[in-house]
């Protein structure tokens, strides 16, 4: 694929941490940055996954890939029960609702707080290459993250733009990725006549 767009990573930075939720959103936004001279240290901080199957499957392949490609990831720590406590009372919220920018919020924050421990000065999200979120709601929950972290910046890179959407099917063909049918926690499961929730 050749580049037919370009980006500009804020400072300049030649290494970014790139919070990862699956492989298939990650593949075409890598391949991206790694075209531009960016090499993005993957970042697998998913505690909202539901059940641990399948979030190991996820971060399986996110494994695969970045170790095909010769980059570094990094597994957060899976604390479900946790992120259904800061969750509480949310249970009822639509997709777009207020419990995703919660999630989106706790995730940019534990990914900002890594960045700020391990010296790397911007982080970004494949949650922006999914049309089924709001990017409104990625770009403030980035924004308050490293609020918290003056030396990191979150990059709000628009992950649909540039023909990214067409090569990320290509690459999921390719590497033949399993593809998850729903978002990862069990609220997102609801109305989904692909799956049906497990027993928790």
């Amino acid at each position: 694929m050749k580049k037919k767009f370009n980006i500009e990573v804020p400072g300049r930075a030649n290494r970014v941490l790139l919070h990862t939720c699956c492989a298939p959103c990650s593949s075409a936004i890598i391949e991206c940055m790694m075209q531009h001279g960016i090499t993005p240290v993957i970042y697998y901080c998913n505690p909202n996954i539901y059940p641990i199957e399948e979030y190991i499957a996820r971060k399986d392949e996110c494994t695969r890939y970045s170790q095909a490609l010769g980059l570094e990831i990094v597994d957060a720590d899976y604390d479900h029960a946790a992120w259904l406590r800061e969750m509480g009372g949310m249970e009822n919220e639509p997709e777009r609702g207020g419990r995703c920018l919660l999630c989106f919020k706790a995730r940019l924050l534990d990914t900002a707080r890594y960045a700020h421990e391990h010296g790397l000065g911007v982080i970004t999200t494949t949650l922006a290459s999914s049309r089924w979120k709001s990017l409104e709601q990625i770009n403030e929950a980035g924004r308050e993250a490293t609020a918290a972290y003056p030396d990191v910046t979150f990059w709000e890179q628009n992950w649909r733009k540039g023909g990214l959407s067409e090569r990320r099917a290509a690459i999921i063909k390719e590497y033949d990725f399993y593809n998850q049918q729903y978002c990862g926690c069990e609220f997102s499961m609801r109305g989904n006549p692909n799956i049906s929730k497990p027993e928790p």
